[in-house]
């Protein structure tokens, strides 16, 4: 599993993990947060490897519906851009019109 992936899939979790189960919930932490095998994770349930590996796959797909609809991580990451292009620009009356305007565009 890649990073970038793992990174996005903390950023979901952090934003919709109340829309999940507990056990979903609990899965995707143990997971990713904590880095534990799918065997780890199957062995405290009590259930099998290929039981985990859908039950968080499900979930991924889930999280990735969830951000399709609601877009928190993409509006996210475009407000964490516009900040730092915001830090690395002169402190105009233009530009902060122009940053202000592209902020409530977005919502």
């Amino acid at each position: 599993m890649g990073l970038e992936k793992t990174t996005r899939m903390n950023y979901l979790f952090d934003f919709y993990q109340e829309l999940l189960t507990p056990k979903q919930r609990s899965y995707m932490m143990l997971y990713y947060l904590d880095d534990h095998s799918l065997g780890e994770i199957a062995e405290e349930y009590n259930i099998t490897r290929q039981a985990v590996y859908d039950n968080i796959r499900r979930t991924e797909a889930m999280l990735e519906e969830y951000e399709a609809k609601l877009q928190l991580f993409d509006k996210f990451q475009r407000r964490q851009e516009l900040v730092s292009t915001f830090e690395k620009t002169p402190f105009t009356e233009e530009n902060i019109h122009k940053f202000l305007s592209e902020l409530k565009e977005w919502d």
